[in-house]
């Protein structure tokens, strides 16, 4: 991706600005000379360096509204000053008063401070007028090196949230993903009034599996088991390991129903088959599976929606397990105790 300028400047500078920033090929440049306009610009695709020519209308009021958006503190924002009053304050008090309005012009927001020569003086010697090109260069070089600077880190965090939020053993997500992909899919099914399911499932005896086989094959184990649900779901299905042999299947725009027919497929593709670890070892296991229905009392995290679906866990456990209990089925057979009573 290209390194991005927006100038907020008239004709009149741009057309002072070095060649270098004109026809560059090595990063795109948008000019824009009304606030509004800017402003809407740098919040639907902030640019990495802002070139701002301080005679403009509005310029002051960028330059301060940028120093308060922390969000786009990563955009380097550089202030050209061309006033004709405040050159000829700098000309005529020397360099205290040069020092004063360079302090005052960062601490309104800008990152660099540039005394631009304007149109309105001709006589500008070739060494001036190179000075003044080479000084903006390299604070644009500064520019530059930030922005890679920012998208590096940009690049280092999103690697180190997706380790983060993976398990390595199986690669599917972890349960700190879960924690926050779950109370997302609840607003967002809450908010466009559609289903959200939800089955946690166990391997049935695993204990055994790594008793009789040691903990690589138990390992090994999960990993195929991984690998066939992975292979059994939908797209909108969102998978997670939640801990040990204990795994949650997020499924959008499901019903109970549907729900229930997805975890009988997914009981069925683990019982039928037996998972062969090499040549030699061949291991047959379970699953036991819970569905529980989002619904419309259930907290935002997710947590009485996670409940009812591991209680109805434990009553498939109960019942045998290598099956699937629903909320459904839960709720009926408490009911029927309750009525026994």
């Amino acid at each position: 991706m290209k390194i991005s300028i927006l100038v907020f400047g008239k004709n009149n500078f741009i057309a002072t600005l070095p060649d270098q920033i004109l026809y560059a090929t090595a990063f795109s440049v948008e000019v824009m000379d009304n606030l509004n306009q800017a402003v809407s610009r740098i919040k639907i695709t902030p640019p990495d360096i802002i070139l701002v020519q301080a005679s403009l209308d509005g310029s002051m009021e960028l330059c301060a509204w940028l120093r308060d958006q922390a969000k786009l503190s990563c955009i380097y924002c550089i202030l050209f000053e061309d006033r004709l009053q405040q050159l000829n304050d700098r000309n005529k008090y020397g360099w205290q008063r040069e020092l004063e309005m360079s302090a005052a012009a960062l601490k309104q927001g800008t990152d660099a401070y540039i005394w631009h020569l304007i149109e309105e003086k001709t006589d500008y010697s070739s060494a001036e007028l190179t000075a003044n090109h080479g000084l903006i260069l390299a604070q644009l070089s500064v520019g530059l090196r930030k922005a890679q600077k920012y998208r590096d880190m940009i690049r280092a965090n999103d690697m180190l949230s997706a380790i983060a939020l993976a398990d390595s053993l199986t690669e599917l997500n972890n349960r700190r993903a879960l924690e926050w992909d779950l109370p997302r899919q609840i607003k967002r099914a809450k908010t466009h009034k559609t289903s959200l399911s939800l089955i946690i499932l166990d391997v049935d005896h695993f204990k055994k599996v790594n008793d009789t086989h040691g903990h690589l094959a138990g390992d090994r184990v999960l990993q195929l088991l991984c690998q066939r649900l992975r292979h059994n779901l939908r797209c909108q299905d969102t998978p997670f390991r939640y801990g040990g042999e204990e795994f949650v299947i997020l499924l959008a725009n499901t019903t109970d129903d549907e729900a229930l027919l997805v975890a009988r497929r997914l009981n069925r593709v683990v019982s039928d088959e037996p998972f062969a670890l090499n040549n030699k070892l061949t291991i047959h296991i379970t699953i036991s599976l819970g569905t529980a229905c989002l619904q419309a009392g259930d907290d935002e995290q997710g947590q009485s929606l996670l409940h009812r679906a591991d209680q109805c866990l434990l009553q498939a456990k109960s019942a045998g397990r290598n099956r699937v209990i629903d909320s459904n089925c839960v709720s009926h057979i408490s009911h029927l105790k309750a009525v026994s009573s």
